[in-house]
């Protein structure tokens, strides 16, 4: 997984967007909670915004150079789908660079 350190590299802002309660959160809640530590102490200056809202779906948004954003729906998808989701992002980014 050495994408995960290479995020900062591709990568200009990291949202997590989801509720606190409801169980459709629940896997992206338990993805923040696994993987936001070690992602952070991979790219410590890249801005990794968790938001909570009540009753929200959970999404997934990366930000790349330009202002350009990307946006994925993570309701439905388990912890490790959404770990690649977020690699799909990160690669994304690696191809708008020139």
């Amino acid at each position: 997984m050495a994408w995960r350190s290479q995020l900062s590299r591709n990568l200009k802002e990291l949202r997590v967007l989801f509720c606190q309660k409801s169980p459709s959160s629940a896997p992206a809640r338990s993805f923040v909670e696994n993987n936001y530590k070690d992602l952070k102490t991979l790219n410590p200056k890249l801005p990794i915004l968790i938001r909570e809202c009540s009753g929200i779906e959970p999404q997934m948004w990366a930000r790349y150079d330009m202002g350009v954003e990307r946006g994925i729906r993570l309701e439905g998808l388990s912890e490790p789908q959404i770990l690649k989701a977020l690699e799909d992002l990160a690669k994304a980014g690696s191809s708008t660079k020139a």
